[in-house]
């Protein structure tokens, strides 16, 4: 059930960018006695609630692990089920994302993706391109590790003779996207399962047991309100933030 009012407080800053690793499906539908895949799709309709939550409240950037390098390991079926639901997803909903004014991004492996998905992401991409409201990214096919070794190949074939933090973001996927404020994990796990390790590097972390077609918006106020509350130093002192950074008493 979505939550009717917003609890954020309106005079504590948003996090700009929040990424999601959304965990627990399976579990979820295997509770209530129901096969893997249709916590998937449960799942996949939380997210476009999520989406428009967060586009309501001001979040600028969200960012969701949907599918990672590692998830080709399981079982065929699970696996074919979920690359079908994110073409589905692809074909239905990017219109409609459209005309709220979305824009939407993947990032991973595209090469390993059926050439109807391919062509699929490029016609959103292309589509959202201008849109200014939030903007929506999927890691489908996505590894961090991955993400760095591909990013620094490609720089070195620029002939630069120096790797620089600035020259590599230039190639590191969202890049040129604010980096992760906060990091919500689903589903009672307390890791980061190679998610945006160069994007996540100054980001809060929120774990919650709650599965993730079990959380909603009210979920979403409570990881915020948990990041409103701490104190980003980035390597300073308490005392050498301004009084607005400060963490309340």
């Amino acid at each position: 059930m979505k939550s009717t009012t917003q609890t954020i407080p309106e005079h504590t800053s948003l996090p700009r960018h929040i990424a999601i690793i959304m965990d627990g499906n399976g579990r979820w539908a295997k509770k209530r006695f129901m096969p893997r895949v249709l916590g998937h799709k449960k799942g996949l309709d939380r997210l476009f609630e999520m989406v428009d939550y967060c586009h309501q409240i001001g979040i600028r950037n969200l960012t969701v692990f949907a599918f990672s390098t590692e998830n080709w390991r399981r079982p065929e079926e699970e696996v074919s089920f979920l690359m079908g639901l994110f073409m589905k997803m692809l074909q239905e909903k990017v219109r409609g994302m459209h005309q709220k004014n979305y824009r939407l991004k993947v990032i991973g492996y595209r090469h390993r993706l059926s050439t109807q998905v391919r062509e699929l992401v490029e016609e959103t991409e292309q589509l959202t391109a201008n849109n200014t409201g939030i903007t929506f990214t999927i890691a489908v096919d996505y590894g961090g590790r991955q993400d760095l070794l591909q990013a620094v190949n490609q720089l070195l074939q620029t002939g630069v003779k120096e790797v620089t933090e600035d020259n590599l973001r230039e190639y590191i996927a969202l890049g040129n996207e604010p980096e992760v404020d906060l990091l919500i994990r689903t589903g009672g796990e307390s890791r980061i399962s190679n998610f945006m390790l160069w994007q996540l590097a100054y980001s809060e972390f929120y774990f919650t047991d709650t599965l993730w077609p079990d959380f909603t918006d009210k979920h979403l106020d409570e990881a915020i309100q948990s990041f409103q509350l701490r104190e980003r130093r980035f390597g300073r002192t308490g005392e050498q933030l301004p009084p607005e950074e400060q963490r309340p008493d």
